[in-house]
């Protein structure tokens, strides 16, 4: 076997034997989230080990086995996999480091499961990322729900459990009703499910069918969260916040659009749809959940859930991006998936950071905080600068890749959406950097002490918002992997 199959085999199994690791280690919380972070660096290590070959032009990959002619369980990476399969494995390590903190400053229960649960989540988003074909990456996406279904409903409240409902009604619903028949339809139509450079259903399929095809896909990846298949991820906010990071930068939704992304670019072809079917359609639903997930985030006062409504509104960027069919909207929705993750994490590590220091959850509890916690607020600056779209913050990078796009391709309405979005992004989140700076402690407040969060907290943070920086200046190597996904092939 060569190197490359052995590390991309290495890259999947690393967080599922690491997951047995941490439940043997259970009992002893020291030795449980050593192993944690052993194996999140093992992960890393993995992927960055990839990343020169498929700079170089290179696709590792390994069949496992088939189960049916062109259905078969299998992993190559492809550069949109490589930015993914980064993303995950360099946010595990802060992540975990910041749920050491977060589980013991709060003192939750259930830890074991936690990091088991969440280990296994990252062995089913490496799965996602590498996959080969429609059909393991169904696969996958599919086990990514039920493990993390144990996440969100962590807290075993009825609202947790009700939470977790509408996750898993939702997220299985659109599978089941959209994504399912689209894979077979493929497969039925191609004979393959094979993830190709092109597309896989060029002369196969036109008009009416493309474009209805197309559209069991992005409504049947519902971690995408296009409205109105969007209320699970608001919902799921019951957990834990190490929890919402995961859902909302390291795995979930980034499964979700990277899924959206792919199957664009893979099996549909962006000249094919460009040619035989109109996706002006997607264009209208990613705008419109765009701005109103935007106005529903500006009116909610909970910190994490006008969080949740930004990243739906996040999200619908890259699937905007990848509707427009340029070359350069396609090279911003890849970057996006990256800057957004480390921007959004760093806000609710911040939101996280904030209830277990000073135990406050709504916006308008924040006055003055920023005095109490400048660490933590000067993080949370930095990620709101990078969601809004303001250098010298990451996001500006993707943001101006997609409004190129948009303005390369005659897309002025979608170019008009963004403008809007980006002024929403600044009048939900400045008022918060405003209020935690410039304005007094409430009087009860100032009787009651608090500093920062827990010390590896603080270091997730510093950590997340000095990448979102520097992301900024040194993006060359993610900006390579994302012009191979419109390289003449």
């Amino acid at each position: 076997m060569i190197a490359g199959e052995a590390l991309v085999l290495a890259a999947f199994a690393l967080p599922a034997v690491g997951s047995v690791a941490i439940a043997l280690c259970g009992r002893r919380p020291q030795l449980r989230e050593t192993a944690t972070l052993a194996t999140a660096v093992l992960l890393l290590w993995c992927t960055l080990s990839l990343l020169p070959t498929v700079l170089a032009g290179g696709r590792p990959g390994v069949r496992l086995f088939e189960l049916l002619p062109g259905l078969a369980i299998a992993f190559s990476v492809e550069p949109l996999g490589m930015l993914f399969a980064l993303v995950a494995s360099a946010l595990w390590i802060v992540n975990s480091l910041y749920s050491i903190g977060y589980m013991r400053g709060n003192r939750e229960e259930h830890q074991t499961r936690f990091y088991v649960c969440f280990a296994l989540a990252i062995a089913a988003a490496i799965g996602i990322a590498f996959a080969a074909n429609v059909f393991t990456l169904f696969v996958f996406y599919e086990l990514l729900t039920l493990i993390t279904y144990p996440l969100v409903t962590h807290h075993g409240t009825d609202k947790a459990k009700a939470g977790g409902r509408i996750y898993l009604g939702l997220l299985i619903g659109t599978s089941m009703l959209f994504l399912l028949p689209a894979l077979v339809f493929t497969w039925h139509v191609a004979g393959t499910t094979d993830f190709t450079p092109g597309g896989i259903l060029q002369g196969r399929l036109s008009g009416f069918a493309l474009g209805g095809l197309l559209a069991l896909y992005m409504f049947g990846i519902g971690k995408a969260a296009l409205m109105p298949f969007h209320r699970w991820l608001p919902g799921a906010m019951v957990a834990p916040t190490p929890v919402s990071a995961l859902l909302h930068a390291v795995a979930v939704v980034k499964a979700g659009v990277f899924s959206v992304l792919k199957v664009i670019i893979y099996v549909f072809g962006t000249e094919t749809l460009a040619t035989e079917a109109s996706t002006d359609w997607l264009v209208v639903v990613a705008g419109f959940t765009i701005v109103a997930a935007s106005v529903v985030a500006l009116k909610a006062d909970n910190l994490k859930r006008r969080l949740a409504y930004s990243t739906i509104s996040q999200l619908s960027y890259v699937v905007l991006a990848a509707a427009i069919l340029a070359p350069l909207s396609v090279i911003g929705a890849a970057l996006h998936i990256v800057t957004h993750a480390v921007g959004k994490i760093t806000l609710f590590f911040a939101a996280g950071a904030i209830y277990t220091a000073a135990h406050k959850t709504e916006v308008s509890q924040l006055d003055g905080i920023g005095r109490r916690m400048p660490w933590t607020m000067s993080a949370f600056t930095i990620g709101a600068l990078s969601l809004i779209g303001i250098p010298p913050a990451a996001g500006f990078i993707s943001k101006w890749f997609i409004m190129s796009g948009a303005a390369a391709g005659g897309h002025f309405a979608a170019l008009a959406v963004l403008i809007v979005s980006t002024l929403l992004n600044a009048a939900y989140f400045l008022p918060i950097v405003y209020a935690a700076f410039f304005r007094p402690l409430p009087a009860g407040d100032e009787r009651q002490p608090h500093g920062e969060a827990p010390l590896s907290m603080v270091i997730a943070l510093m950590l997340t918002s000095t990448a979102t920086l520097s992301l900024f200046l040194f993006s060359s190597p993610l900006l390579q992997l994302a012009e191979q996904l419109v390289a003449p092939k």
